[in-house]
């Protein structure tokens, strides 16, 4: 017997055109590139003999496992996602797309781009628009203060720079 889990919210479709190119080239690469790979391996792995002690074999199997798994979700993904192409028409707050600069309370400044779900990079600052700080972020001006809860407690931020274009420190 299963456990019961309630479906998870769907995530936005949006998605920047570059997010869109990226994830549309990995498809390709595991398509044609890697899974041919992994299968040539895999073939000559099982052409070793008994496969139950064939540590190659188990390993390609899991590895073409991953791969056909990515294809899969990639495969629905794509066709369902919607590239954000233009601008907003007030570029001076926030939306989709959008570099921003907070400061915190403690006089901190933190760097963020609100992006789609399948393109978050904590690394870069770069955070769905699903997003708890996101949603909160959302048309916001210069000089605007907002808060939002965080696991941390209450988090008061003001914003402090908005670009579309991306910012040369972010190259």
């Amino acid at each position: 017997m299963s456990r019961w889990r309630p479906p998870a919210e769907a995530s936005s479709p949006l998605i920047t055109a570059a997010g869109l190119e990226r994830l549309q080239a990995e498809l390709d690469e595991l398509w044609n590139v890697r899974r041919p790979e992994v299968v040539a391996a895999l073939s000559a792995a099982a052409a070793e003999g008994d496969r139950s002690e064939n540590a190659e074999y188990i390993y390609r199997k899991k590895q073409l496992a991953e791969i056909d798994r990515r294809v899969r979700y990639l495969s629905k993904r794509i066709p369902a996602l919607r590239p954000a192409h233009a601008l907003p028409t007030d570029a001076s707050a926030v939306y989709f797309g959008a570099w921003f600069s907070v400061e915190d309370e403690d006089g901190s400044t933190h760097d963020y781009r609100i992006v789609g779900a399948d393109e978050t990079d904590a690394a870069r600052g770069w955070i769905s628009i699903d997003a708890p700080f996101a949603r909160a972020a959302l048309k916001r001006r210069v000089d605007d203060e907002f808060e939002v809860q965080t696991p941390q407690g209450l988090r008061r931020c003001v914003i402090t720079r908005v670009e579309y274009s991306e910012p040369a420190h972010a190259r």
